[in-house]
């Protein structure tokens, strides 16, 4: 099959699933179709440039053979001259002969040359381009001295991971200052990612606090290897600050939490279309920060933006009264009002969240570009705890699952195929010098549970079985049930590729 036909069946593989996943199926099968006839049509052009580079090569080839072939007569003239030269008593004209040939031949040489450059060029351009694409994003990755290098290979060598993230929202990344404990659901990924990958979760990760102005730089400089704290995935980020999103750990949207004694929750309907002349507590650096100015400007609101560095700083300006309100992800705001609703810092001043959701925040893990291998695992450590809960394993039943679902059945063939490949195949990720190990999902588990236990531990009681869906989780900051964050089976839109 040839390389067009294999790259648009692969582009209809991808998309096809999607089908399913929002609006019209007949308007996005007429999108997927017309998708296809413009990525064909690039096929057929890449195609014909390849075919006309072909027969450039041809040309080209010709030409230097004619020129060698000048150049080899004109060499042989050179010669004769120098002999008769060499015997003649008068030599003023054959030497005035002898230079010019010798000028004509460097000149063909030099032509000779060019053409010869342009031919390997073409020749590359032709025949190796199939290598590179092949090869992919090998050679984008390099370290400090040049050389290729793999994250995967990096950590291993050290012996352990840094993972960049947050210290100050509970739920998803909290220090505890009196116990030194740090817990939420972006911790539980960090620790399921090292587990992954043959490391202790709880002695081989370095957490590197990693603030909404200097993460990305963190990240492109190799000060953290992956990071994963709260970050929006959007298209300047993917695009410009040589970073490749893996998977969405949070579905979350902007929210505002607003002080009771400026803005009274009852007179503002609990609407954050009241706030007009607000000061409002926004980190610098942060995506929070333009979808703030696009909801107030479109709705004519005036406001005034008080920059800060992070949450921490927000907060004391939040309480000091610097700032009549705080926006950030929803989720961050809910845990900064149950924290000061329980801490006292208010002084016995009421707070309120309004009732809109600002944007669309989807929240994941970050690598650096062209870190392919490491990506993969990054990504799929996640689907896998989605899966794992999908499919009722958990941290307690990995290993009995691992072995009933790999079974023989009477008719000899494996009790559970799928479930088996999840828990005992590392589908070929990793490096050449590291590849992961094949029971690598059920280390997973043992380090983060699935990702209903992971939730649970998060922002519930802890009290989670892992298998009886979001309704059975208790105590709960933040609800996953009737969200976006709740399984595809549930209504949520959290969902993992298949595991094969």
């Amino acid at each position: 099959m040839d390389r067009g036909k294999t790259l648009l069946i692969a582009l209809m593989m991808i998309a096809m699933p999607l089908a399913g996943c929002a609006g019209d199926d007949a308007d996005l099968v007429s999108q997927l179709e017309a998708a296809a006839e413009d990525n064909q049509a690039m096929i057929d052009t890449l195609e014909a440039n390849a075919s006309t580079d072909a027969t450039t090569i041809a040309a080209l080839e010709v030409e230097i053979a004619t020129l060698q072939g000048q150049i080899t007569a004109l060499s042989g003239q050179v010669s004769a001259l120098e002999a008769q030269i060499a015997a003649a008593g008068n030599t003023t004209e054959l030497e005035e002969q002898n230079t010019a040939l010798i000028s004509q031949v460097a000149a063909l040489q030099t032509t000779k040359s060019e053409l010869e450059a342009q031919l390997e060029v073409r020749i590359f351009t032709v025949e190796d381009i199939d290598a590179y694409w092949d090869q992919g994003y090998e050679y984008g990755l390099q370290d400090g001295q040049g050389n290729s290098a793999s994250t995967l290979d990096t950590i291993i060598e050290r012996g352990s991971m840094k993972c960049g993230v947050k210290e100050s929202q509970y739920g998803m990344g909290y220090l505890d200052s009196a116990t030194g404990v740090r817990s939420g659901l972006d911790i539980s990924y960090c620790q399921a990612v090292a587990a992954a990958i043959g490391l202790n979760p709880m002695t081989d990760v370095e957490y590197i606090p990693a603030s909404g102005s200097d993460r990305f730089e963190k990240l492109a400089s190799g000060t953290i290897d992956v990071l994963i704290r709260t970050t929006t995935w959007t298209a300047s980020r993917d695009a410009g600050l040589d970073a490749d999103f893996a998977g969405m750990n949070f579905f979350d949207g902007q929210g505002i939490l607003i002080r009771e004694d400026r803005f009274p929750a009852a007179a503002s309907g609990n609407s954050a279309t009241a706030l007009d002349g607000a000061n409002i507590c926004v980190g610098i650096g942060t995506t929070t920060e333009g979808n703030m100015q696009d909801w107030f400007s479109s709705r004519n609101i005036a406001f005034t933006p008080v920059a800060v560095n992070d949450a921490s700083e927000a907060t004391a300006r939040f309480i000091d009264g610097t700032c009549d309100a705080f926006t950030g992800d929803m989720s961050a705001m809910v845990a900064k009002k149950w924290q000061l609703d329980n801490d006292g810092a208010m002084n016995g001043v009421d707070i309120w969240i309004a009732s809109e959701l600002m944007s669309k925040e989807p929240l994941g893990a970050a690598t650096r570009d062209y870190d392919t291998e490491w990506n993969e695992i990054v990504a799929w450590v996640w689907y896998g705890m989605v899966t794992a809960e999908e499919m009722g394993v958990t941290a307690a039943n990995a290993a009995s699952s691992a072995t009933d679902a790999c079974a023989t059945n009477s008719g000899g063939s494996q009790t559970d195929p799928a479930m088996c490949r999840l828990l005992t195949d590392s589908f070929g990720m990793g490096t050449a010098a590291n590849p992961i190990s094949m029971t690598w999902m059920q280390a997973v588990l043992g380090a983060a549970g699935n990702y209903g236990e992971a939730y649970d531990d998060a922002f519930c009681d802890g009290t989670y079985d892992g298998v009886s869906g979001s309704d059975a989780m208790t105590g709960c900051l933040i609800s996953r049930a009737g969200t976006l964050n709740a399984l595809v089976s549930e209504g949520g839109i959290q969902y993992a590729p298949p595991m094969r």
